[in-house]
Order: C-alpha cells, then sequence, then structure tokens
C-alpha cells in the first residue's frame, strides 16, 4: 500500500488551486505533513504514559484511600474512569496517525479505530464536560446557601430547598454520574454506527479508479457527511451552553464575594468563599485552554466541508491533495488538545479538593518511607553480613596462627 504523499508548505496553496475540477472525489487523498506523521504519534503516546498511572492512582485514592465520600469525590472518580479509558485509546490513535495512510480501510485496525476509539474519545470529551459543569454549579449553588450576604442571592429563592439537600447526598451524585453516562453515550454510539456505516464506509464498498484500495486515513474517514456534522453541531451546542453555565457561576460568586465583603455576619466564610471562587476559576481555565478552541474551529470546518463543491466523475490522472488537507491536520491537533486533559486532570484534582491532595500526598510520602527504610534494611542487613565476615577472617587467622605456633 501507498503511502500518502507529503506536502511541501511554500507550494500548499498553488498545488491545491491548480488541482481540476473533473477530479473525482476519490483521487483526492489527504497530504500529510510531519504534524500527523510525529507530533500527533508522539504526543498520544505522551498521553497514555502520562494519563494511565496518574488517572489510575487518583482513581485508587478515591476508592480505597478515602474514607468518607463526598459528592465532589464520586464526580471525580467517575471522571478518573472516563480518562482511564480515553489513555487506553491513545496508542490506537498514534498508530492510526502514524500508519493510516497505508491501513485499508477494510483492514481490522481501521474498523478498531472508526468503530471503538472514535466513540470512546467523544464520549469522554463529553462526559468531563458535564461533570466539570456539574461540579462548578453544586459548589456555588451549595456556596450561596450556607453563606448569604446582605440579602439572600436569587438562585436560593428560585430553586427549591430540596435541590440543596440533595447536592450534598453521594447517592445523588451517583444518580448524577449515572444519567451522564447515559446521555453520552446513548447520544454518541447511534452517531458513530451510522457515521462508520454509511458515511465512512461508504468511499471504500469499491476499490478507486487504477484498482487502488481505499486507505484509512481518507477524507471520507475524518470529514464524515451531513448526519455526523449535524451531531457535531449539537454537541458544539451544548459545549457552549455548559460553557456558558460555568462563566455565569464564576460572574455571580464574583458578585456574590463582593456584596458578602459588605456584611459583618459572613466574615467567617471567606475563605470558603476564597476556595469556591478558585475551583471554578480552574474549571473555567481547563474548559477555556483544553476544550474551547476544538470547539471553535469546528463548525468552521464543518462549513468549509459543507460547501467543498461536488466533483463530478472524470479521467484518473493522479493523487492529488485534498484542499482541507491542512485544516483536517488543525482539527486534529485541537482533538488532541482536547483529550490532553486526560493528562493534566490529576494535577486538577489536587486544586479542587483538600482531601484528595492530602491522601495522594500521604500515599507517596508512605511509598517513598517504606522505599528508604527497605534501603535502611538492606544497608544494615549488609554491614551485620560484613562484620560477621570479618570476624570470621579474624577466627581464621587466629586460628592458623595457633596452628602455626603448636608446630
Amino acid at each position: 500500500m501507498e503511502h500518502t504523499p507529503h506536502t511541501s508548505s511554500p507550494h500548499n496553496a498553488s498545488f491545491w488551486s491548480s488541482v481540476p475540477s473533473s477530479l473525482p472525489s476519490s483521487v483526492l487523498v489527504l497530504c500529510t505533513t510531519s504534524a500527523s506523521l510525529f507530533f500527533l504519534p508522539f504526543v498520544y503516546a505522551l498521553l497514555f504514559l502520562t494519563a494511565l498511572p496518574g488517572n489510575a492512582l487518583s482513581l485508587w485514592v478515591f476508592l480505597r484511600c478515602i474514607s468518607i465520600t463526598s459528592p465532589t469525590h464520586i464526580y471525580l472518580s467517575h471522571l478518573s474512569i472516563s480518562n482511564l479509558l480515553l489513555s487506553l485509546t491513545a496508542p490506537f490513535l498514534a498508530a492510526y496517525y502514524a500508519r493510516g495512510s497505508a491501513w485499508t480501510m477494510h483492514g481490522a485496525l481501521c474498523q478498531l479505530v472508526l468503530h471503538g476509539i472514535t466513540p470512546v474519545l467523544y464520549i469522554n470529551i463529553y462526559i468531563s464536560l458535564m461533570i466539570l459543569t456539574w461540579v462548578a454549579l453544586s459548589r456555588f449553588a451549595a456556596l450561596i446557601q450556607h453563606t448569604h450576604a446582605s440579602r439572600p442571592s436569587a438562585c436560593t429563592r428560585l430553586l427549591p430547598h430540596g435541590f440543596f439537600t440533595r447536592l450534598t447526598r453521594a447517592s445523588f451524585a451517583s444518580r448524577v454520574c449515572i444519567t451522564m453516562w447515559v446521555l453520552a453515550v446513548g447520544w454518541t454510539v447511534p452517531v458513530s454506527i451510522y457515521y462508520s456505516v454509511k458515511e465512512a464506509m461508504r468511499g471504500s464498498e469499491k476499490t478507486e479508479p487504477g484498482g487502488r484500495v481505499e486507505v484509512c486515513y481518507s477524507p471520507a474517514m475524518e470529514m464524515g457527511g451531513s448526519r455526523s456534522a449535524a451531531f457535531h453541531v449539537a454537541a458544539i451546542t451544548v459545549f457552549f451552553l455548559c460553557y456558558l453555565l460555568v462563566l455565569l457561576s464564576y460572574m455571580a460568586l464574583l458578585r456574590h464575594i463582593r456584596h458578602s465583603r459588605r456584611s459583618t455576619n459572613v466574615t467567617t466564610s471567606q475563605s470558603l468563599l476564597g476556595r469556591v471562587f478558585r475551583n471554578i476559576v480552574v474549571i473555567q481555565v481547563v474548559l477555556s485552554v483544553c476544550l474551547l478552541p476544538y470547539h471553535i474551529f469546528r463548525p468552521i470546518f464543518i462549513s468549509l466541508a459543507h460547501d467543498q463543491p461536488k466533483h463530478s466523475p472524470g479521467p484518473e490522472i493522479g493523487n492529488h491533495c485534498h484542499p482541507l488537507s491542512i485544516l483536517i491536520e488543525l482539527k486534529n491537533c485541537l482533538l488532541l488538545l482536547a483529550a490532553l486533559r486526560g493528562s493534566t486532570d490529576p494535577l486538577m484534582y489536587f486544586l479542587l479538593d483538600k482531601t484528595f491532595r492530602h491522601k495522594t500526598l500521604s500515599l507517596l510520602r508512605c511509598k517513598r518511607n517504606k522505599a528508604q527504610s527497605k534501603q535502611q534494611c538492606w544497608s544494615v542487613t549488609g554491614s551485620v553480613s560484613q562484620k560477621v565476615g570479618q570476624l570470621g577472617d579474624g577466627n581464621v587467622a587466629t586460628a592458623n596462627s595457633s596452628h602455626d605456633s603448636v608446630l
């Protein structure tokens, strides 16, 4: 199988503009650069090496080291499970970007990426989005209930009192997480099945002109069709709604802190206000840095892909780069940025939860002390054995000298 031809960036624009409009769409291939061949596989491999142990340790701390489980621990443990699944997909994504232009569309590895890896990736993105949004909103709602300023917040009057009571229950947090999983899986899997069967595979039902077999890393695989584009538009809408909710909670908390500082009744809760404010800022930064760029670029990419002219059948005159090759690589880099959140989430847990931070540090300190004690034990054992050996050698020397004197 031939590799996808590489592009030279100074000539990309002139080369694309020279592609005849009569070329069939199957002749156009995705021209890869070092970003797809080396950068994306390297970073996905790094994601696997950091996200897997980090989230495994985090999940261990949440499940085995924390005796009293709070709702926040429930949310973050489900986020760790989602990140563990994401880390297991990283090696396959690295292999796809490095060798996808040499895989056939009907090959086992391509089918695994198409039917298994891609759904897990998007499920992780939107599970994390919903969990982080809910953590920010629940902490804000619980805070304003217990730290009133000169007058109660409007949120405490709009929401029922029973809602605030449920926010403090671990059972309610578990039901919320299960609902999020059902929504993410129930929404992503049917669209992924339709995309993989009806859109990505439609161009591979027959060989390309000249007898060449459709490769895995192809326009059909990367661009999809109108139905999957509609799913992405709906997912983008959900993202911006969640992003707006976190931003509104951030602004409302700023207003609440400003009012509380004027009141003498809540001076003791300033540290609590500052801690919750910091947590919402952390979540806002994670959403802005990791997820926002992809969701800004994705509708632009969908619009450009939809506006591509339909190529009429024509004679096959060789391989030509698809006009959106560079934009597809940019989309994949931004998707990688969204996935990198799986490596940074364990660091976020340190900032969001004090109990997790203390338990993790004590666990690591305990392991370090055990390693040091083992090392000291081995050194003591070695010194004792060395002294015993020296003592034995002295006894032998004494015996030899007495033997010589007797002779």
